[in-house]
């Protein structure tokens, strides 16, 4: 399993010792990315000395973590999680076990749930518009257009028929591109209820995130709907940024600046 981190050193910690918690978890690899935090998280490495660590010496973004985890990685399938979450003991062999149980799926996803064990925004649309809305459970897996990555799980193969995760997008977009490339496959996504993930979420963004999820409704609809198209999107991404006088947000989208390590 990949998880990915940045500045939020108790949430990792109460991440870490979760799936510390699990099921067999003398037989799984576990990689943290740290995505250049300054906060202390890479001390954890002593907490966690059992777990495989890559330290990146400022945020490369979250495509690009990913992309690092998973060519670590030496498994079948890989679980990325986000550091704000907690997994339940049998999460990793439950959801290992669907896809073991569902070759017409490439992914599988837990139920995301708050901290009072409510379904939690999760379910997403297609091209990515930022809105996010619970799942609503039922006792059987269920077919899912677009899930969040904060939790989940993806048959490696998928990603190297992919070759990598699209690292055009930065911070946002690598879970939509994914989706989408699910869907290519004729493959589906499946979300088992009866596995659950406590996901806390819910940080603000600022200019440079703002400007970085816009380059990703602009690359993701170039990259599915044409050149035109996603032009359109960035052309209204700058002018909505304009009205709204963000002005921060606008001087990231002239420049094409996502989240990648380049940024400043």
């Amino acid at each position: 399993m990949v998880v990915v981190s940045r500045n939020r050193v108790d949430l990792l910690r109460l991440c870490l010792q979760s799936i510390k918690q699990s099921e067999g978890i003398e037989n799984l690899q576990v990689i943290v990315v740290d995505n250049g935090s300054t906060d202390g998280s890479a001390q954890l490495a002593d907490e966690f000395p059992d777990l495989q660590w890559i330290r990146l010496p400022k945020n490369f973004g979250l495509t690009k973590a990913w992309n690092l985890g998973w060519r670590a990685a030496d498994a079948e399938y890989v679980l990325f999680l986000h550091d704000d979450t907690e997994v339940e003991p049998g999460t990793v062999l439950r959801l290992a076990e669907a896809l073991d149980a569902n070759s017409d799926a490439a992914a599988v996803c837990p139920l995301l749930v708050d901290d009072q064990g409510r379904p939690a925004p999760q379910l997403g649309n297609l091209p990515p518009d930022g809105a996010w809305r619970p799942a609503t459970p039922s006792g059987e897996p269920q077919s899912v257009n677009y899930a969040r990555g904060a939790a989940l799980m993806v048959r490696v193969f998928l990603i190297r028929a992919m070759r990598q995760i699209d690292e055009r997008y930065g911070q946002y977009g690598g879970d939509a591109d994914v989706a989408a490339q699910i869907r290519r496959a004729v493959k589906k996504t499946l979300l088992i209820p009866g596995v659950r993930v406590r996901h806390r979420g819910g940080a603000g963004a600022d200019s440079l995130l703002q400007a970085d999820f816009q380059n990703c409704r602009a690359v993701f609809t170039g990259k599915y709907q044409g050149f035109a198209a996603g032009l359109k999107v960035r052309i209204g991404a700058v002018f909505s940024a304009l009205f709204a006088f963000r002005l921060g947000e606008v001087k990231y989208l002239l420049a094409g600046q996502k989240i990648d390590g380049t940024q400043e």
